[in-house]
């Protein structure tokens, strides 16, 4: 009599990370391809860190939309927020030479952004990329800031859609928390 074919551990971990790696390059294809026909900045490096969470920790409430779109929203706006208060809106990029108010408006828009979205419970780690690439002023017109939040909601429902038929956990929105239990008389 035969026994069940035991699949080692690590070639398990190795399909699930093959699986992960593909559906990450799907899901940043999405905007891609978005930015390829319209020509505007449809993708930005802090999407990749927004991928990789909510494919790797699906359950986690810094992964869910929710803290997704609002955390790279108080981000975005912290970031424009750091180069208005430092005279910087219209500057170019120059990030060999920055000077004393490129160090000051990368300073104040993380202090902004973490400030932010811990006092809104919109926790979202990649928000600390999306405030630097704004108040380096990478993406820094108010139309570009549009169109970045236009490629983080369309990011997040492509998440959504994915995780679903991977089968993982992951909110509409945001994560459910169980309610509390009464309190005692």
């Amino acid at each position: 009599m035969s026994s069940p074919r035991v699949v080692p551990q690590r070639w398990k971990a190795a399909r699930q990370a093959a699986g992960t790696a593909i559906q990450a390059a799907l899901c940043i294809a999405v905007p891609a391809v978005i930015a390829c026909l319209t020509g505007e900045p449809f993708v930005f490096p802090s999407l990749g860190p927004t991928i990789f969470l909510a494919l790797t920790a699906s359950s986690a409430p810094t992964a869910s939309p929710r803290n997704t779109v609002l955390g790279h929203l108080v981000s975005a706006t912290a970031g424009y927020a750091a180069l208005a208060v430092t005279g910087l809106t219209r500057a170019g990029v120059n990030l060999s030479h920055p000077d004393g108010r490129r160090v000051a408006a990368v300073a104040v828009a993380l202090l902004l952004a973490s400030a932010g979205m811990m006092s809104a419970g919109v926790w979202h780690p990649p928000g600390g990329a999306t405030t630097l690439i704004v108040a380096l002023g990478l993406l820094r017109t108010p139309g570009q800031l549009l169109v970045l939040m236009a490629a983080v909601i369309t990011t997040s429902g492509v998440l959504v859609v994915v995780n679903r038929l991977s089968g993982r956990p992951y909110p509409l929105w945001a994560i459910r928390r169980p309610p509390e239990p009464p309190k005692a008389a």
